[in-house]
């Protein structure tokens, strides 16, 4: 019979290594609650003179058409009117009830059934001359009562030709990896575009799916090409401690970044059909000192890989009809962490893979109705997922959501000056952190609604 004390120790490694490994999980997720909302922002609408549906998909951001893509890439710039003011601020309410009793509860909320003020943001957000623009956010989390920095997209852009070809280039900068991309289907934009903190979500995360999100700052080059190719190119680097925390972040997040991680971006788009299609890879390459320790001499690698494609399709009358996927692949090493926590190197090596896909349809720029499906693998590691039934971080599921935006059009009582849009998603799991016992115990469904003005 094992000893009570080794035991007692065991654990205790087990629980110490899984707090430093757990890297690209709850602070990953956590990043995605409160970073995905930043987008849908009437000073934008005042500024060009178009209604939100101009630019956004049903109405209400974040997902972007084509002419919306267009606007972000040549800088937020295109303007109506002389003059606008460029702040916007948006506010999310929601109701989360879960299948199962959430234990312990979440801090400061019931162990299901809460109401929740989850986000209030402000935005500045505008063009200014012909050459530079931006989207700037502070948010308020409701869940853990605190101010912060959100997503920041500043870019610096000009017109000219490329490989004799018409091209918009410039240079941006932003806080967030894949804050700054145009297609909705990589991490920062894509759905679910809005989402709580109040439910359990799966543990395991690429470091792309905003693990690093208001924890670093990246400037880029890029060029889109003749309304065909998009090309882009840069790097993040860490900021002091003292500076996040100044910013409302968490200062130690990640830990932080070792040099420069690398960042390069890849896309194709052409029309097919009468709809739009694209294509495109991604890859994010960082070496971080986890916990901003560095008295190993080594630090933890990781390799980030993707694909994407979309394809949207107008059918007259506001109606969409859009189908997004992407699969992202890590390669971690975690040799700073190992050393750390003084576990063997072999528990360096973990290996996950993410894949993602939704088919959406929106009915008259109105009522939009889409349908998710997300699986997380990943190698076995006995000390990584020390913490699962299998020691490996499998999750997978479906998503679906209703919503209903009635102003998208420009309609409403202030004109574009305020929109509306209200939803429920529903989240069902087939296989949660590794196992399919219980699973369906973290199912959970969301009514919230979203204002922006």
């Amino acid at each position: 019979m094992p000893n009570a004390s080794n035991t007692k120790r065991t654990a205790l490694q087990h629980t110490k290594l899984a707090l430093r490994l757990a890297l690209p999980t709850a602070a990953c997720l956590g990043a995605l609650a409160l970073t995905r909302p930043a987008a849908a922002v009437p000073s934008f609408a005042d500024q060009t003179g178009q209604p939100c549906q101009a630019c956004h998909v049903g109405g209400f951001g974040p997902q972007l058409t084509t002419f919306g893509r267009e606007f972000k890439l040549n800088g937020y710039t295109m303007r109506a009117k002389a003059f606008n003011v460029p702040l916007s601020a948006m506010a999310i309410g929601a109701y989360t009830h879960t299948k199962a009793d959430q234990v312990p509860a979440p801090d400061n909320l019931k162990p299901n059934d809460n109401f929740t003020l989850d986000q209030v943001g402000l935005f500045l957000g505008g063009g200014i001359g012909e050459h530079v623009g931006g989207l700037a956010q502070v948010t308020y989390d409701g869940i853990g009562k605190v101010w912060t920095w959100d997503n920041i997209d500043i870019r610096v852009v000009n017109q000219g030709k490329l490989f004799g070809k018409d091209a918009t280039y410039g240079f941006d900068i932003n806080n967030n990896p894949t804050a700054q991309d145009v297609f909705n289907t990589t991490p920062a934009w894509g759905f679910p575009y809005t989402g709580g903190a109040v439910a359990q979500t799966p543990g395991a995360a690429t470091l792309v799916n905003g693990a690093l999100a208001q924890q670093v700052l990246g400037v880029s080059a890029y060029a889109w090409i003749d309304h065909h190719f998009y090309l882009e190119a840069g790097g993040y680097t860490s900021p002091a401690s003292g500076t996040l925390q100044w910013l409302g972040a968490d200062p130690i997040g990640m830990g932080d970044i070792h040099g420069v991680a690398p960042y390069g971006r890849i896309a194709y788009q052409r029309d097919l059909g009468n709809g739009t299609l694209h294509v495109g890879a991604l890859a994010l390459k960082a070496a971080i000192n986890p916990g901003r320790d560095r008295s190993t001499g080594v630090t933890d690698h990781y390799t980030d890989l993707g694909v994407d494609g979309s394809y949207m399709l107008p059918l007259g009358k506001g109606d969409t009809f859009t189908l997004q996927a992407r699969y992202i692949h890590e390669a971690q090493s975690l040799q700073a962490s190992c050393a750390l926590s003084e576990m063997p190197l072999d528990c360096a090596n973990v290996n996950i893979g993410e894949l993602r896909g939704d088919v959406a349809y929106n009915w008259h720029g109105k009522v939009g109705l889409t349908l998710t499906g997300f699986t997380t693998t990943g190698s076995v590691n006995n000390f990584v997922y020390a913490g699962n039934t299998i020691d490996r971080p499998d999750s997978n599921g479906v998503m679906g959501q209703i919503d209903f935006t009635p102003w998208g059009a420009g309609n409403g009582p202030l004109g574009p000056l305020v929109n509306l849009r209200v939803g429920a998603q529903y989240t069902a799991y087939r296989q949660f952190d590794g196992t399919t016992a219980n699973a369906s115990d973290n199912n959970s469904l969301r009514l919230f609604t979203w204002v922006a003005f």
